[in-house]
């Protein structure tokens, strides 16, 4: 059982940075893959970035490539560093963790969620 907390999210212009924050409990947290993904108003829910194990394979989704980036610390924490924030990244911003996943950008393959955290980008 793994629980998932979100937080770095806020009210920003566009241009500007944000670094969100997934906190997990549970002492094999990195026995899971973590991948965060976004919702907006009316939209489904969508893959942003997801990273292995280890920390060594990272996924993005094309529209955040070498903006985002993922990465992950020894002490149960996942970040996700968004760059040059545009207003079609506001969303909600989820954080999941599974155990076994055979394509980590695929929701479906996620068993614990994180209860999110608003991104807005003003223009």
């Amino acid at each position: 059982q793994v629980q998932l907390v979100e937080s770095g999210g806020g009210l920003v212009q566009a241009g500007d940075s944000l670094r969100l924050s997934c906190q997990a409990s549970g002492r094999t947290f990195s026995t899971y893959v973590i991948g965060w993904f976004r919702q907006a108003p009316g939209r489904e829910r969508e893959f942003v970035a997801a990273i292995s194990r280890s920390g060594v394979r990272l996924f993005y989704t094309d529209s955040v490539k070498g903006r985002f980036t993922i990465s992950r610390d020894n002490a149960n924490t996942v970040y996700l560093q968004m760059n040059s924030l545009k207003p079609d990244d506001t969303a909600v911003y989820y954080c999941a963790a599974t155990a076994q996943v055979l394509n980590p950008r695929v929701l479906s393959g996620y068993d614990y969620w994180g209860q999110g955290t608003q991104v807005t980008v003003s223009s």
